[in-house]
């Protein structure tokens, strides 16, 4: 009799072990404990088109910094700061093709900020920082227009047969004129060299408030590019080189793996199979 409680009594215990195994997750393989750290810190730049289009134009000046904070994984604090000085003519005389012929000329100056977000959509290959990434900013501008000079525009031609008549030498600067609009950008930031970043942008602006002076049209806006008569929107582009400032630096945490009803670890899925 003893010994028939002692089979039982072992049997048990062997099948209740067994069915706890099962219920326990398998391992699949050996688990990789290198953890790679990613830098986190400020990143700043300055662009590379102002300055070339500053000496390859006579009437065009400007500067525009750049710079990102990087928030989490793919999430990025961005903005833009910059001035910009340019002088547009409007071609409607007979010596269209000189600045004598211009019905009028003005001269834009003034700064501008914008600040937003980047989101990085590329998924980087061990070690890398790359970019490819969308983004949207709130910018505004403050700015003035200087009317240089200007012809009075008249289809009476008796008297102007070749050209129009001169305007009056008083001619006045508007200032404290302002502006604001919303941006979309897409762009791209690739490591170049050891935190040394060049990168490329495209921007779709939205005008929001734009204040005009009495009697004259904002043509051109700092920072927003040329405004068109009968649209809000406008469009830029920008070629920066940056620096990475490392703070400091924090893990990329793992994708949990999916797990089944039975308690497994779910294979990754190359394609589901139409049903027969």
């Amino acid at each position: 009799m003893l010994r028939f409680f002692t089979s039982i009594f072992i049997l048990s215990i062997g099948t209740f072990g067994q069915a706890y195994a099962q219920e326990q997750p398998e391992d699949q393989g050996p688990k990789d404990s290198t953890v790679y750290k990613q830098p986190y810190g400020f990143r700043g730049g300055v662009d590379l088109s102002r300055p070339l289009i500053s000496v390859l134009e006579d009437n065009y000046t400007g500067i525009e910094f750049v710079g990102d904070y990087r928030l989490s994984q793919n999430l990025y604090l961005a903005g833009e700061l910059g001035n910009e000085k340019k002088t547009i003519g409007t071609p409607l005389g007979a010596e269209i093709d000189s600045e004598d012929g211009d019905l009028y000329n003005f001269t834009a100056s003034g700064s501008y900020l914008k600040l937003g977000i980047d989101y990085n959509t590329y998924g980087n290959w061990y070690g890398e920082q790359n970019m490819i990434y969308v983004g949207a900013r709130y910018a505004f501008s403050t700015f003035s227009q200087t009317v240089n000079e200007y012809k009075i525009f008249d289809t009476d031609r008796y008297w102007s047969p070749d050209d129009f008549a001169q305007g009056s030498g008083e001619i006045g600067e508007f200032s404290g004129l302002t502006a604001s609009w919303l941006e979309f950008v897409v762009g791209i930031k690739a490591e170049m060299f050891k935190n040394l970043y060049f990168g490329a942008s495209a921007r779709l602006g939205f005008l929001v408030t734009n204040k005009e002076p009495d009697n004259f049209s904002n043509l051109f806006i700092p920072g927003f590019n040329k405004v068109t008569d009968g649209s809000r929107f406008g469009v830029g582009y920008n070629y920066s080189i940056s620096y990475l400032i490392p703070l400091y630096k924090k893990a990329k945490k793992p994708k949990e793996p999916k797990v089944t009803g039975q308690g497994r670890p779910e294979p990754p899925q190359e394609g589901k199979q139409p049903n027969n």
